[in-house]
């Protein structure tokens, strides 16, 4: 007798097959909701990508068990039992925006569950070959999940990770070949699959390095965001040194500045950097050669305020407050642009000038604990105490809890006793 047909007769009936299946099926389904829980329960946290959660229905059960059992016994789990188990009677896919996002779901994967296998599908295609590409991780099912349910012994389920694109080709492609009676063997249409497969694979990395640029600038302003808080919170009132910025974009160019010739966002995140180094000088000149050629009112508006920081933390308050102002002229809409020259007017002991630009501020959006303590501080220098403690009240509404909050309402409160 031929190994196929002993492999066939080692099948069960497929009549008692129907028969068992049923019995498990309700199980299956509310498995399936647990697990699908259990695994949002640990990735939402870090990443919002979307689920796809699926049961076999008995038909595609049976045509995948004879075709693993023809070919490929080890996919099949339990051979010669009442109830052969194949690896993905429960599947879940989990489908992620950016390809970095796929290398973090498998660590939160290995560091929850019990891994049996991982296998990365397409990765040893050749540039010429088209297929889907995807990571599939078996996991066993933690026992707690398993409680109260009749379930077939050895029962395991089956991860997909992929990114948009992927799961989009791995759609289209089973689509067009595996249910599809014409496969594309013809040698223009692969070419043409290829060339498909070829262009999604390079958007994703494309995507990527996007996402990697946004994340480092990001980063980045958050410290130069940061800084400037810290010293608004240090600086006092004295003298301003006024610096002189009529500078010859000529001079800009021969001080051995990168990224002349290279896009905008290169340039700003060189000079975000630079920012956060303490090199303030190089800093200023590089937004000073961005702002020079030009660019979209709404980027403008973006550089004069990341100038206006770098002469802020150069104590240069009078440059900064040009800035910003010349940040709101290209952006009136930017409630972050009127709160930074009142911020600058405050230091600047300008507290009436402040006040209005706070107030700008908060027509655009009222909700800024911050801005309402800096403004309850010009309150307190023009001597409207009442308006300073609402103020306060406000920021500690909105969750300030600082110790600046507390200490300016003792010195409030020492100035209404003497009053």
């Amino acid at each position: 007798m031929s190994s196929d047909n002993q492999n066939m007769l080692s099948i069960p009936d497929k009549s008692f097959l129907i028969k068992k299946y049923g019995s498990f099926e309700s199980g299956f389904e509310v498995l399936l909701e647990r697990l699908e829980s259990e695994l949002k329960k640990h990735i939402d946290p870090f990443l919002h990508p979307t689920y796809k959660a699926r049961v076999k229905d008995f038909e595609s059960y049976y045509r995948k068990l004879l075709r693993v059992f023809s070919s490929n016994t080890d996919k099949i789990i339990g051979i010669g039992s009442s109830f052969p188990i194949i690896t993905d009677i429960i599947g879940i896919r989990i489908v992620c925006a950016f390809l970095q996002d796929l290398k973090q779901v498998e660590r939160i994967l290995n560091s929850t569950f019990t891994i049996i296998e991982i296998e990365r599908k397409g990765a040893d295609r050749t540039f010429c070959e088209f297929g889907y590409e995807s990571t599939h991780v078996l996991v066993s099912i933690p026992e707690d999940l398993k409680e109260g349910l009749l379930l077939p012994e050895n029962l395991i389920f089956e991860i997909q990770v992929r990114t948009i694109l992927q799961d989009a080709w791995a759609e289209v492609e089973h689509e067009l070949v595996y249910k599809s009676e014409f496969s594309p063997f013809d040698l223009p249409l692969k070419r043409k699959l290829a060339s498909i497969n070829a262009s999604l694979s390079l958007a994703d990395i494309i995507f990527q390095e996007i996402r990697d640029y946004q994340t480092k600038l990001n980063c980045e302003m958050d410290k130069r965001r940061n800084s400037f808080y810290s010293q608004v919170d240090r600086a006092g009132s004295y003298a301003m040194d006024l610096a002189d910025e009529q500078k010859e974009i000529a001079d800009l160019k021969e001080n051995n500045l990168p990224y002349v010739q290279g896009t905008i966002d290169d340039m700003i995140l060189d000079a975000i950097e630079a920012h956060n180094s303490g090199n303030l000088d190089r800093a200023i000149k590089i937004y000073t050669l961005i702002i020079s050629s030009q660019p979209q009112p709404a980027v403008l508006s973006v550089i004069y305020k990341h100038r206006g920081m770098a002469h802020f933390a150069s104590s240069d308050y009078e440059a900064a407050l040009q800035d910003f102002m010349s940040s709101v002229r290209n952006n009136p809409s930017d409630f972050r642009a009127y709160y930074y020259v009142g911020i600058v007017l405050s230091v600047m002991n300008r507290d009436e000038e402040a006040e209005e630009a706070f107030n700008k501020s908060l027509s655009l959006n009222m909700y800024q604990p911050y801005l309402y303590l800096r403004r309850a501080r010009s309150y307190y220098n023009m001597g409207r105490y009442h308006d300073a403690l609402e103020d306060l009240d406000r920021a500690c509404s909105l969750g300030l809890n600082k110790p600046e909050e507390k200490n300016l309402r003792m010195k409030i409160a020492e100035k209404m006793d003497t009053i």
